[in-house]
């Protein structure tokens, strides 16, 4: 089969760093953190993780109307608004192939917006309507994200929801990579985003795998410490814009990277109890597809949650495919876990840390879990590094593995 490769001409992110490269860089090289305690929460009976890492700037700007906003919750704004930064870094904000139907959108999030979600729970509570109206659905369906970007810049392409939980994002890229390669769309946009909402907190919280260092924020997440005690959920959007590599040289568009390489699979086994294996296995498939070896990777983006089974299982399976000595860390780290938009957020930085060649470390990583591989963890500062490609790892519930690389173009 013929296949196309396939460029990244733009990007852009909402996050608790900032919402803009030169702000994110900056807040990596000062090795701070967005972790804060979230007072609010302490109101909740039983819930005893009270930190969080919330995007305090966002709003959207004026010419977003209410016909545009009615259909969307926090998670879709940030989906929309990171979207339409990225096709104007990309040069193709208004240009006609973005509503030809040559061009579509792979995005996705844990779930809709909470509110709206909590709106249709006041309803079966309480046998009453409530605050229920024409549009609190569309605010908590699962394809939020997808929809509305999709509605919002006119795209009569494929539309391709991707909710799976902490793979969300990196499976929307990779979807959208392939749907590009096999020839069957010129333009995706890509990407993923997630609210933060004290309920996804009290997921992790019955799971004892949430952290409980209320008196310490910046002193968590740790992944791959020994002393780490578990995820901070934080929130964000990213997106990127996928482009067949042939139309974005001959329109002379700013080429950020190729994706090289993309796989993904499933344990087949426990909905939450990671397996190595099967981690294992998609790693070496996104590899294979890129047609590249493990000692062309110069960094790894590792998922790292900073849970303690996370931590382990990924780590080993990372040694078992790439050996101790690929230098990696965990934007977690600094953003907590982003969930739906981590693996669009992770991205980012990974290919922006590459076109730099300066890498972020692993904040509080103060000594190695010994139950985790012996691996090179950044630690203690940023690192140079200059190399030719990267690989971004992320794993959710459910079993769902993705791995995805990217290399200069």
């Amino acid at each position: 089969m013929l296949t196309r490769r396939v460029v990244i001409t733009g990007m852009a992110g909402i996050s608790s760093l900032g919402s803009d490269w030169p702000a994110v860089q900056w807040r990596l090289r000062e090795q701070r953190n967005a972790v804060r305690l979230m007072e609010a929460w302490r109101h909740y009976e039983g819930l005893h993780c009270h930190l969080g890492a919330p995007v305090t700037d966002f709003s959207l700007p004026g010419h977003y109307s209410r016909k545009h906003t009615r259909s969307m919750g926090r998670v879709a704004q940030m989906a929309v608004r990171a979207s339409e930064m990225a096709l104007e870094d990309a040069g193709l904000l208004n240009d006609p192939v973005i509503a030809s139907g040559q061009a579509g959108v792979a995005y996705g999030s844990s779930v809709g917006s909470t509110p709206a979600i909590a709106d249709f729970g006041y309803m079966l509570l309480h046998h009453k309507i409530g605050a229920l109206n024409a549009n609190t659905y569309l605010k908590m369906m699962g394809h939020t994200t997808a929809v509305n970007v999709a509605i919002f810049f006119q795209i009569k392409g494929r539309v391709i929801p991707a909710v799976s939980a902490c793979t969300s994002g990196s499976q929307a890229i990779g979807y959208a990579y392939e749907a590009i390669k096999y020839g069957q769309q010129e333009v995706m946009i890509a990407g993923g985003a997630e609210e933060l909402c004290p309920t996804e907190v009290a997921v992790f919280d019955t799971l004892y795998a949430a952290s409980v260092r209320n008196d310490q924020p910046s002193a968590s997440p740790r992944p791959f410490d020994a002393d780490r005690d578990g995820l901070v959920l934080g929130e964000g959007g990213c997106s990127l814009i996928l482009e067949e590599r042939q139309r974005a040289l001959a329109r002379g568009a700013t080429i950020y990277a190729e994706v090289a390489g993309f796989g993904t699979n499933s344990d087949g086994a426990h909905v939450t109890q990671p397996s190595s294996e099967t981690m294992q296995v998609a790693m070496t498939m996104a590899l294979a597809d890129a047609g590249m070896q493990p000692a062309e990777i110069g960094y790894i983006s590792a998922h790292g949650t900073a849970t303690a089974q996370g931590d382990i299982a990924e780590s080993r399976a990372t040694f078992n495919v790439y050996g101790g000595k690929v230098p990696i860390s965990s934007l977690k780290s600094y953003t907590g876990h982003t969930l739906g938009a981590c693996g669009a957020l992770e991205a980012w930085v990974a290919i922006e840390m590459m076109r730099s060649g300066e890498f972020h470390p692993n904040l509080n990583l103060e000594n190695a879990d010994p139950e985790c591989a012996s691996l090179d963890y950044i630690a203690g500062g940023m690192r140079q590094i200059e190399c030719e490609a990267v690989a971004s790892h992320n794993f959710a519930f459910g079993g769902i593995n993705t791995a995805l690389i990217f290399r200069r173009c």
